[in-house]
């Protein structure tokens, strides 16, 4: 199909019929002047004839879904170019129709837009949800995981960068993705999984940096629905029990205090502000890990307070605390400070009727259009003229030009991935430099990911920090508004090595991990073997592992145990990853006995396309409940699930066996014994379970004993843990605790 006939000096009105565009045709003419919106009218005419009949695989017509994408955008008000960008995103890549051909019919800045996205979406060729119903479109089982693995990482990066060049594309993107979540039913369950996951992983976390809360929670819903359907449905119920009674209280309290705003003479909107699911699931989750249950979760529903000034907020904000207490430390001013993603808006927390907990937002009419859509209210305010909508916005949004910077600096397309996905799409903190500049870092990010962030050499050099003026470890996590003062050596000293264990938790951020990395490249061979030779030797011990140094080596894929302790000891793998070649492949622990659930899965695995399989988690990767998994069928035992990136799975196994699997439920607990041997002190086993305990692990037997002639101590610890990765990183910690001397697995408890 070959259309493009000479851009018309001003487009005509399109009357388009059977097709369900009258909601789009009444709101783009609701806010855009007769010209723009004729223009949006032509490029809808040219998607209608370009998707003519095309079908999706629910059945309906191909055209209603870049329809529906552009509907939502225009909800937000965006501009006539990114809305006629949304009807048109998809006829390059399914129609035969060129971007010359769109740039000479709709402008250079739609065919930008356009060509954009399609870059976009070749990171959906192995899980597209917005195909076409034909073979054309279908995924290539035959690739490789690895190969698959490497596409993915590259295609990302395309998006990324993208984005970068014009943020409008991923927008556009977004909102794409978000109708193919609406309509994930249509497709095999194997595709609903991956393309849930890769939503709730990447694009929901991208609406978030973006700003565009609305469009986060609907994707986090869309995507926990498919992923986890029975928390799903637990998350209703639970919600649902008691929703009468909850909405007669807010109503109570809105009440309460617009009888108090009408009364100081303050105009506001109040509005009631329900928790979505997938956020109550999460807080679920943290209360179980307290010991609490669902009962306890008083503030399900929040205020949202809306006003004209900024004065205002200030004004509404001491009647709320004049009504009712404050709750201490839940407070936070991003008007005055506001974030990254443009966001502005008081919080606070306070004891209201019947002494339960509510959160109060205030903030101005502009700033909740911009808290809900982000960075497209930019666009609306600026097609409506407004002089002020390009304030702030380009340094605001210079985390964009990040993507850009790494896009230079990073040569591995896994690499860059992994620094977006943990210096970007992570939720941010924002930290002051004495000099009271704001840096903004990765939530979780330390320190020492402060010091990188500011200078390399400063990294380098750091001995010590101190955190609102006390001297802190250089692996505390820090909190929004802390003013964070680093020390360096008066000499250079370079990094630690341990600043890579990932299991020490002093570096968060990938970037800052890989100057580490490069700084340690630049050393001497033989220093870096020595220290890998004494990293593979502690993991080793921790796990009181008998298998040779040449068979460690050769299972993560390295020619010889010299090799292996140079990539150790010049941080190319860290020593978590030690821990995949420290057992035989053959060996597998199974399930404490296979239990089914309500849809007879067993031991939280679900087999695609097979039911009532017997799953084993195998003991050379140790899956734990989440990571990216893959099956190996065996012979005569069931199917074995592995990670991924298990370096066994690539060495030594046949591809031809390997079949999709996901997780159900989550996964059981095993027991390890461990046994410590450390100098006595006073208030040794207080710092020992405190470490058991941050990590979330469970106690089962505990048991000391002393050597009082050597002042030594000896602890022997029963611990449940999810798996080998948790088990290692709770020994290295319990090694980093003073006094400590060793740590080692003494098996099973």
């Amino acid at each position: 199909m070959r259309i493009g006939a000479a851009r018309p000096e001003t487009p005509s009105p399109v009357t388009i019929t059977a097709m369900p565009t009258t909601t789009l045709l009444a709101k783009i003419d609701s806010y855009l002047v007769e010209e723009r919106a004729a223009f949006v009218r032509s490029a809808l005419k040219f998607a209608t004839d370009a998707h003519a009949g095309q079908s999706r695989l629910s059945g309906e017509p191909y055209v209603e879904h870049p329809i529906a994408t552009a509907e939502f955008l225009a909800e937000r008000r965006m501009d006539a170019t990114t809305l006629a960008a949304a009807l048109l995103h998809d006829v390059i890549e399914d129609c035969d129709v060129t971007r010359e051909q769109i740039e000479e019919q709709f402008g250079a800045d739609v065919a930008k837009l356009v060509d954009g996205v399609t870059k976009m979406n070749s990171f959906d060729t192995l899980t597209r949800g917005d195909s076409v119903n034909t073979s054309a479109f279908a995924i290539d089982g035959n690739v490789q995981l690895d190969e698959r693995t490497a596409r993915q990482a590259a295609s990302m990066r395309k998006m990324l960068v993208a984005m970068a060049e014009d943020v409008r594309v991923v927008l556009i993107k977004l909102a794409d993705r978000l109708h193919n979540m609406r309509t994930l039913d249509a497709h095999k369950p194997e595709r609903r999984i991956a393309i849930a996951r890769e939503t709730l992983e990447i694009y929901a976390p991208l609406a978030h940096r973006l700003g565009a809360w609305d469009l986060k929670w609907r994707l986090e819903d869309e995507a926990f629905r498919h992923l986890q359907p029975r928390e799903y449905r637990a998350a209703y119920r639970l919600v649902s029990r008691k929703r009468a009674e909850r909405e007669e209280y807010t109503e109570r309290t809105m009440k309460v205090l617009r009888d108090a705003l009408d009364g100081r003479g303050i105009t506001a909107e109040i509005q009631g502000r329900p928790k979505h699911l997938y956020s109550i699931h999460q807080k679920m989750q943290r209360y179980a890990e307290q010991g609490r249950q669902f009962n306890d979760i008083h503030d399900l529903t929040a205020l949202r307070v809306l006003v004209s000034t900024e004065e205002e907020c200030y004004r509404v904000l001491g009647i709320v605390h004049g009504l009712w207490r404050p709750v201490p430390g839940q407070f936070d001013d991003y008007i005055a400070s506001p974030k990254q993603n443009l966001y502005q808006s008081i919080h606070t927390s306070v004891m209201c009727e019947e002494n339960a907990p509510v959160e109060v937002q205030i903030r101005t009419r502009r700033m909740h259009e911009l808290a809900e859509n982000g960075v497209a209210s930019h666009w609306a305010y600026k097609e409506e003229g407004d002089p002020n909508a390009d304030e702030d916005f380009e340094q605001r949004m210079s985390w964009l030009r990040q993507l850009l910077d790494w896009q230079r600096e990073l040569q591995g397309d896994s690499e860059y991935l992994d620094t977006v996905r943990t210096d970007i799409l992570r939720d941010q903190v924002y930290v002051y430099t004495p000099m009271g500049e704001i840096k903004e870092l990765p939530g979780g990010a330390t320190p020492l990911d402060f010091a990188y962030r500011v200078h390399t050499d400063l990294g380098h050099d750091t001995v010590a920090a101190s955190v609102n003026g006390q001297l802190v470890p250089l692996n505390t996590p820090l909190k929004n508004g802390d003013t964070v003062e680093i020390r360096k050596s008066r000499t250079a000293r370079g990094p630690s090595m341990d600043w890579l264990n990932i299991d020490l938790g002093y570096l968060v951020t990938a970037s800052a991990r890989e100057k580490v990395r490069a700084w340690y490249s630049r050393q001497r061979r033989e220093e870096n073997i020595q220290r890998g030779r004494d990293l593979l030797h502690r993991q080793i011990r921790h796990l009181q592992s008998t298998t040779p140094d040449h068979e460690i080596a050769t299972s993560l894929g390295f020619d010889s145990t010299e090799e292996l302790a140079e990539a150790l000891g010049s941080g190319v793998i860290q020593p978590g990853d030690v821990v995949r070649g420290l057992v035989d492949i053959a060996g597998e622990t199974p399930s404490d006995p296979p239990e089914t659930d309500d849809n007879g899965l067993r031991d939280g695995i679900v087999v695609l396309g097979l039911d009532q399989m017997v799953t084993r988690l195998a003991r050379c990767c140790s899956p734990v409940y989440g990571d990216a998994i893959i099956g190996y069928t065996t012979r005569e035992r069931g199917v074995t699930v592995h990670l991924q990136t298990c370096p066994n799975l690539r060495a030594r196994l046949e591809p031809e066996r390997l079949i999709e699997v996901a997780w159900g439920h989550t996964a059981a607990h095993y027991p390890s014994r461990l046994k410590i041997d450390a100098w006595d002190r006073v208030g040794l086993l207080r710092d020992l379970t405190a470490v058991v305990s941050r990590e979330k692990a469970n106690i089962h037997r505990i048991h000391s004993s002393e050597q009082q002639a050597y002042g030594r101590s000896t602890v022997e610890l029963t611990v449940y843990t999810s798996g080998v990765g948790q088990l290692t990183r709770l020994c290295a910690r319990l090694e980093a605790v003073p006094g400590v001397q060793s740590v080692q697995r003494d098996g099973a408890g």
